[in-house]
């Protein structure tokens, strides 16, 4: 069963583009004034088209990596099966490096070399720096392609809002605060996966969100001045 916590990278990450890619666009589109029916066709056509292009690119990277794996385990294999003398020095290589060394050495390395999966997964791991994939690519893909259109759905919600009920307010100050407490909690996660300061994660993905806002206000702002 998919649990949550096992993904949480793709979530972040996921998340993250999404939020950032979609308030650019709701930038670029404010910036140009447009019209909310507008910013909501042209968030939902790159929610789709960007998320489903970042989850293919997810599970093509993770499906490549997982079949390298294996076709680099089947190299060690015939190592092993025809080469024996060589492989268990390259066991005895490894752990002479960890400090073992003498009568110790030796038996560790005759106790690996007794079992060839025992022998193949301790080459991978400490000869190529291998480690299987544990998490199936499909499953990576759809916890990308969800975060990124559950996250990314932020910044267009005062604008749905807004389509239906016809909102008296600032839409873009709105969407903008809005998202601004996403890409805070967004950061906070990615703090939590990659082991940081809680501050640091949350300042360095606001910052990045609000750069790629700007630049797409005002690129919308420009185009707009110069077709019209």
């Amino acid at each position: 069963m998919m649990k949550l916590q096992d993904y949480l990278a793709e979530f972040v990450y996921g998340g993250m583009d999404g939020i950032v890619t979609t308030f650019a666009v709701v930038a670029g589109a404010a910036g140009a004034g447009l019209d909310s029916s507008v910013v909501i066709i042209l968030g939902f056509a790159n929610l789709v088209a960007d998320g489903f292009s970042m989850s293919v690119g997810s599970y093509l990277a993770n499906n490549s990596e997982n079949h390298t794996y294996e076709k680099y385990r089947r190299l060690e294999y015939l190592e092993v099966e025809q080469n024996p003398t060589e492989g268990r020095e390259e066991i005895r290589q490894i752990f002479f490096k960890k400090g073992l060394r003498g009568a110790t050495l030796e038996t560790v390395v005759k106790a690996i070399t007794a079992n060839k999966d025992i022998w193949v997964d301790t080459m991978m791991k400490d000869e190529l720096n291998m480690t299987p994939g544990v998490r199936s690519p499909f499953s990576k893909a759809l916890v990308t392609f969800a975060a990124f259109n559950l996250v990314g759905l932020v910044p267009m919600v005062i604008y749905l809002m807004d389509f239906f009920t016809k909102l008296n307010q600032d839409l873009f100050f709105a969407s903008g605060l809005m998202t601004a407490f996403a890409f805070i909690g967004i950061g906070l996660l990615k703090s939590y996966v990659g082991e940081q300061p809680l501050w640091k994660g949350a300042l360095e993905t606001f910052g990045l969100g609000s750069g790629a806002a700007l630049l797409a206000y005002f690129a919308g702002n420009v185009l707009e001045g110069m077709f019209t």
